[in-house]
């Protein structure tokens, strides 16, 4: 009696058991068939107050990340979940409004609008490392172009902390550099002698290093630590703007994500 009863256990035990894997299953292959997987989230950064300026300011800003991105006709175009490989993502940048009032440097200077600037980024992952370029139009504070090269090393120090660190190379039209680095006459002549009239060209604009740590809490939901140096370069640098201000640029910032899956098709 007892041998049948065991065996009876054994069985019902073994069905359960069949039904629970066959449901994760069906889970795992529902989420791997997930279109889309966008961590957003908020973070606060310490950053100058606008380029070339000597002082910083927190602020808020927004985090976007996409690890699995879908376009229709080409199928999978960012999968995460794959750690090599060819990938593309997009690619989103926002500036804040300057005004003359920010500093005694910007006097006579007219103010800039906010800027948002959207794109497409690209680039290759290996294991252990990954090269990128960005490219991205502005809207409304400047209608130019910016670019980034960038490029990594990746390590995993311990259980859900990964980190990556290496060098940025950003450059940008001739607009851009126009609205930010630019002095026109008027505002030459409106600045008391500050400013000296500047017409300077597109290029690179800037090379830096710039590292990130992010730390799993859940399997959803991601904190990270970021810090960057960039250095003024070129017709940036040579900006009266810039000789007035500071040609070094340093950021921090902290921020929490939280990752979306869904499917759009």
């Amino acid at each position: 009696m007892r041998g049948l009863m065991m065996s009876e256990f054994l069985k019902r035990f073994g069905l359960a058991f069949l039904a629970a894997a066959a449901v994760t299953q069906a889970a795992s292959a529902q989420e791997t068939q997930r279109q889309y997987e966008v961590d957003l989230g908020v973070g606060v950064s310490l950053a100058p107050k606008y380029e070339t300026a000597e002082s910083y300011l927190l602020s808020p800003f927004p985090l976007i990340s996409v690890g699995r991105f879908y376009v229709p006709g080409l199928g999978q175009v960012v999968d995460g979940k794959r750690k090599t490989g060819v990938f593309f993502y997009p690619s989103f940048g926002f500036i804040g409004e300057r005004k003359p009032s920010d500093s005694a440097d910007l006097t006579g200077t007219r103010k800039v609008n906010w800027a948002l600037e959207l794109g497409l980024g690209g680039g290759y992952r290996a294991e252990n490392w990954r090269v990128f370029a960005e490219l991205r139009q502005g809207i409304n504070g400047h209608h130019g172009q910016v670019g980034r090269l960038g490029a990594d090393a990746i390590i995993f120090p311990m259980d859900r902390v990964e980190v990556s660190f290496g060098p940025r190379a950003d450059f940008v039209s001739g607009s851009y550099m126009d609205t930010y680095f630019g002095v026109t006459a008027a505002e030459a002549a409106a600045s008391g002698g500050r400013l000296s009239a500047y017409n300077p060209d597109g290029g690179f604009k800037s090379v830096g290093l710039e590292t990130r740590i992010s730390y799993d809490w859940t399997d959803d939901v991601r904190v990270h630590l970021q810090g960057g140096y960039d250095r003024l370069i070129g017709d940036a640098a040579k900006s009266p703007l810039a000789k007035n201000g500071s040609k070094d640029q340093f950021t921090v910032g902290l921020g929490v994500t939280y990752k979306f899956r869904f499917d759009l098709f």
